[in-house]
C-alpha cells in the first residue's frame, strides 16, 4: 500500500537524510535495476514543476543507465537502523558494473505508478521522477575552494565532474506494509 504525500512537506526530512548518511537514486535499464547512494541533491520548483535535482558523476555506472532511462526514483529512509546503514554503505561503495546490488542486498522492489523504475520498500519515502533537463558541470565555473575539496582529481581528469538531472516529480508516496 502507498500513502500519497506532498513531497514539499517532507523536503526537510529528505534533505536531512541526504546530509546525514545519504539516500538512494535508483534507475533501470532493461531488467537491471541499479540503486546508488547520493549525498547531493535539491528539491524545489523549476518551470512551475516540482523537481528533484540529482548529481551523478561522469564515471559512475548510474550515469549511462540514467541517460538511457531518463527516469529515476528517489528512495529515502524513514529511520536509520542497521539495515538502512548497510544498504546506504553498500550502494555508495559498490558499482553496479560489478554486481547486482538489489540481489546482493535482498532489496524489495515495488512497482512505481508513473514510471518504469521501481521503488525500494526498505527506503519507503519515494519520489518518482522523469528527467526534463540535464546539464553538465563546467569546472571553470565552480569556485576554487569547492574544486579543491570535492574534485581534487580534476587536474588529472577534467571530465570527471557531475551531470545534473532535473527530474519532474510525477508521484510521491510512502510505502506502507
Amino acid at each position: 500500500m502507498k500513502k500519497r504525500i506532498n513531497p514539499f512537506e517532507y523536503a526537510g526530512q529528505i534533505i536531512d537524510k541526504m546530509m546525514h548518511g545519504g539516500i538512494l537514486v535508483t534507475t533501470k535499464n532493461g531488467e537491471k535495476v541499479n540503486p546508488m547512494t547520493i549525498g547531493w541533491g535539491t528539491i524545489g520548483v523549476d518551470w512551475s514543476k516540482p523537481v528533484f535535482q540529482v548529481y551523478v558523476r561522469e564515471c559512475r555506472h548510474t550515469k549511462p543507465m540514467l541517460d538511457q532511462a531518463m527516469e529515476f526514483t528517489i528512495n529515502v529512509p524513514l529511520e536509520r537502523n542497521d539495515k538502512v546503514k548497510e544498504i546506504l554503505a553498500f550502494c555508495g561503495t559498490k558499482s553496479g558494473r560489478d554486481l547486482d546490488k538489489v540481489q546482493e542486498l535482498g532489496l524489495t522492489l515495488v512497482d512505481s505508478e508513473k514510471i518504469g523504475v521501481p521503488a525500494i520498500k526498505e527506503l519507503p519515502l519515494t519520489l518518482e521522477c522523469k528527467v526534463i533537463y540535464t546539464v553538465r558541470q563546467e569546472g571553470k565555473q565552480i569556485p576554487q575552494d569547492v574544486m579543491d575539496r570535492f574534485y581534487p582529481q580534476w587536474a588529472e581528469n577534467p571530465e570527471d565532474l557531475h551531470s545534473v538531472y532535473y527530474g519532474e516529480i510525477l508521484d510521491a508516496y510512502i510505502i506502507e506494509e
